[in-house]
């Protein structure tokens, strides 16, 4: 019987694995693939504390100012980011050379002041750049560009190894990991809960539901149901080139993120929507990706000369408020939810240390309020 079982071996379950671990609690991770194979892989790398850009210009100040106790949160995820490698022993190619997010006309201008304005009151530190303090910083941005704002502790990682190397770490600390373990059922016992796989029995006092695309899913299994949402999208990638460019990249308006790894390869996305094929699995379009391509392209010109040499489809998680949902579900003793939507993989690290706290009944080592996040 374990202390803890995790269902999901994503990022947020290999967080908070670690976590869990680290404390010297007894923790067994159930995956039903492999590690990192969904949501946790397929996404671009990006590590984000800003409200992004595009929902902040479709939704408004309105849904922003209730996304505002979420930005604290995304402010730790940065600083455990930035100390993570060391405390791993393993370069997962962590970056924060800063998030830009750029104006192409007055009307985005002033999106981005309103923006940094709310951003300011509660702890990021966002620097509105002029037009002239846009081509000395980011020289490589289209002269078109009147504007912008910086976000100095954004940045990216690297998505193919993050997950699996804290899964490893929280291994060598004394975690189990099951993979090929699908969960089928979960029923309450006098002991917590016994979960039941395709070919396994186990017990255990707690649960943590890190299952991303399926946390809905398993939330059902003890009757719940939560705001849990898939939307398929796709990304790109170029081929190595030259550097051009350190920052993360955004359009003050339109869906972009676009940044140059330590390799030289480009990532191209920002969350253009992909489709559903018959069988339901995600699809590249066309349509999406001369979009994604005609906004990166006029925000930096000098790309075009690099070759795509992949685009794919995927699976994200989200939610309309874009609010974590971390903690105890209510009126259910010791199951939790550890489900961070859109921005999964910036906000992990803190989301796992968070969790990880209050199933051990204490108060996580946060310095700002945990409630607005509760299931």
């Amino acid at each position: 019987m374990a202390d803890v079982i995790i269902i999901g071996g994503g990022i947020a379950g290999s967080t908070t694995a670690y976590y869990l671990a680290a404390d010297g609690i007894d923790v067994t991770l159930l995956e039903q693939h492999d590690l990192n194979t969904l949501a946790s892989t397929s996404n671009a790398g990006s590590l984000h504390a800003q409200i992004q850009p595009e929902p902040f210009a479709e939704f408004g100040e309105s849904w922003a100012r209730r996304f505002l106790p979420a930005v604290p949160f995304y402010i730790e995820s940065m600083a455990l980011w930035q100390d993570i490698q060391i405390v791993l022993g393993k370069d997962l190619e962590v970056t924060q050379e800063g998030g830009l997010v750029v104006a192409a006309n007055d009307l985005e201008m002033r999106t981005i002041e309103a923006k940094a304005k709310l951003e300011r009151s509660v702890g990021l530190e966002m620097e509105l750049l002029t037009a002239g303090e846009l081509r000395d910083r980011a020289p490589y941005i289209s002269k078109t560009m009147i504007g912008g704002a910086l976000c100095a502790i954004e940045g990216k990682a690297n998505s193919l190894i993050a997950a699996p190397s804290f899964a490893a770490a929280a291994r060598d600390l004394g975690a189990t990991l099951l993979k090929g373990q699908r969960v089928i059922g979960i029923q309450r016992n006098r002991a917590g809960f016994q979960i039941q796989t395709d070919d396994l029995s186990l017990e255990a006092t707690h649960i943590v539901n890190t299952a991303g695309l399926e946390a809905g899913v398993i939330a059902a299994m003890l009757g719940y149901k939560i705001d849990v949402q898939s939307f398929p999208i796709q990304l790109s990638v170029t081929e190595p080139v030259a550097p051009l460019f350190r920052h993360l990249v955004y359009s003050g308006s339109e869906m972009l993120t676009l940044k140059q790894t330590g390799k030289g390869t480009i990532l191209i996305g920002g969350g253009w929507p992909s489709a559903l094929d018959s069988q339901r699995q995600p699809q590249v379009t066309s349509a999406s990706l001369y979009g994604n391509l005609r906004v990166a392209l006029q925000t930096v010109p000098d790309i075009a000369s690099a070759r795509i040499v992949r685009t794919w489809a995927a699976q994200v998680n989200g939610n309309e408020s874009w609010l974590p949902l971390i903690g105890e579900m209510p009126g259910a003793d010791g199951f939790f939810i550890n489900y961070v939507p859109w921005m999964g993989f910036s906000g992990a690290p803190a989301a796992g240390r968070i969790v990880a706290s209050l199933v051990q009944g204490r108060e996580p080592p946060v310095d700002f309020d945990v409630s607005p996040f509760k299931p």
